[in-house]
């Protein structure tokens, strides 16, 4: 065994000296460690502010009873799960299509900014609103919030709705999900969409809405079908 030991080349104790060496400089190493006093900082994590998952670029499809029947597309993804309510965020925005049993889009809502809370089954979206119905009917809005429990759609905001030969303005509103049945609160104005069509700005549009509400007065409550 002594022989066979021996019997080995330079470069092997070589390599066996240096890995000695750099064992011996571990040990030296965890000895001067263990002789100093260690603090631990805790770095200070606000759930509330600290996201748990981040996604970028999202285009998903979404299924409903094994039917492909939405899809959502947001440019950023942030999931709060640890907050005391829990939540989604999509601060660059949010578009979401509804397809029918051929995949042609039946239905749309976008917004600039969006929330979901999770326990609650509670859409928040903020900005630019805009929803277009089963019906073609165009919504706009600068808040509207969705109640998948309740099945209601609902805003305290100012709120305009593009129907086929008319527009209806007023403050505060409220819709069953499929936005096929609302009514509107406060309601200011109802004027044909001709009027519009002849703007030739967003500023003209807003002047034209402004003129027809002064003009024409209508009922405090707007109900539709």
């Amino acid at each position: 065994m002594n022989k066979r030991f021996l019997s080995k080349t330079n470069h092997s104790q070589n390599i066996t000296t240096t890995f000695v060496v750099v064992v011996m400089f571990l040990l030296c190493i965890n000895l001067s460690c263990s002789e100093e006093k260690k603090e631990w900082v805790a770095v200070p994590s606000d759930p509330e502010k600290s996201y748990t998952m981040k996604a970028t670029e999202v285009n998903t499809l979404i299924s409903d009873s094994g039917i492909t029947r939405y899809r959502l597309t947001a440019q950023t993804w942030l999931v709060f799960d640890r907050a005391k309510e829990p939540y989604w965020y999509f601060p660059e925005g949010i578009y979401v299509e509804k397809f029918d049993t051929l995949f042609h889009t039946e239905a749309s809502i976008k917004a600039d900014t969006a929330y979901y809370y999770d326990k609650k089954g509670l859409w928040r979206l903020i900005g630019h609103v805009e929803v277009e119905s089963l019906e073609g009917e165009q919504f706009s809005t600068s808040e509207l919030f969705w109640n998948q429990k309740e099945e209601k759609v609902y805003s305290d905001k100012y709120i305009r709705i593009q129907q086929e030969e008319q527009i209806v303005t007023g403050i505060g509103f409220e819709s069953n999900q499929n936005m096929t049945k609302y009514k509107i609160f406060n309601s200011q104005g109802v004027f044909p969409v001709e009027e519009t069509a002849r703007a030739q700005t967003p500023a003209d549009t807003l002047q034209m809405e402004t003129d027809s509400i002064m003009q024409k007065p209508v009922t405090d409550t707007l109900k539709h079908r």
